[in-house]
């Protein structure tokens, strides 16, 4: 009896949707081990995990890095660390084009990776790229320096993320009204976006209004 080709069709389709994810996840692993292995360049020659165990090793440059990283905080969460630090990043501030480039992106990495920051605070629904389409945003802050003194009425600083990589996106300030606050948690709708809407988060009723944006 041979098997209808809707059935082999759908057989198929099941098995990429098993596959797909899979070879996307280890081709992601691959390429952050091997950017980290890239780490045992810095190691010198005799020091090399080939030419110690005769055999290359693939992976070593995570441990590697991980302990590095490791190393360095610990060294950095004590006093005299701190005041290292603090001499170091002196030191560069000083120095023309450096200065301010390692000033923003230490600013930037502070309130990604600190624990007690809140990069995205609120997950918002916002009008992009015009006004009759919707999409998911960030709630940023609010916008500051000279900026407020060209802005009438109340603005918000949102983060619109691309799809799927949210990491690139575009920096807005939009009108306070402008903007619908979701009753979503920020990893749902990074989720939602990274997915390309296909994993829509679970549709909860909302009991109650959400208070002020900020």
């Amino acid at each position: 009896m041979s098997v209808k080709k809707p059935a082999l069709k759908t057989i198929f389709l099941t098995g990429l949707l098993v596959l797909v994810p899979l070879a996307i996840t280890l081709w992601v692993l691959g390429l952050i081990i091997g950017t980290m292995d890239q780490t045992l360049l810095l190691l010198p020659d005799e020091w090399q995990p080939s030419r110690l165990l005769g055999m290359r090793v693939p992976g070593f440059g995570v441990v590697v890095t991980l302990a590095f990283v490791f190393v360095v905080g610990l060294l950095a969460h004590n006093f005299i660390g701190q005041k290292l630090v603090g001499w170091w990043e002196a030191i560069l501030t000083r120095i023309p084009i450096v200065g301010p480039l390692y000033g923003s992106v230490k600013q930037v990495s502070d309130t990604l990776l600190s624990s007690s920051g809140n990069a995205f605070r609120k997950a918002l629904l916002v009008r992009y790229p015009h006004g009759e389409s919707w999409t998911i945003a960030f709630l940023t802050g609010a916008p500051g320096g000279d900026v407020v003194n060209h802005l009438q009425g109340e603005y918000v600083s949102v983060y619109v993320p691309t799809t799927p990589n949210p990491t690139s996106g575009f920096f807005l300030m939009m009108k306070a009204s402008d903007v619908i606050e979701l009753d979503m948690t920020v990893d749902a709708a990074l989720k939602y976006i990274v997915s390309m809407g296909v994993v829509a988060p679970a549709h909860n009723p909302r009991q109650q209004r959400p208070g002020p944006l900020l």
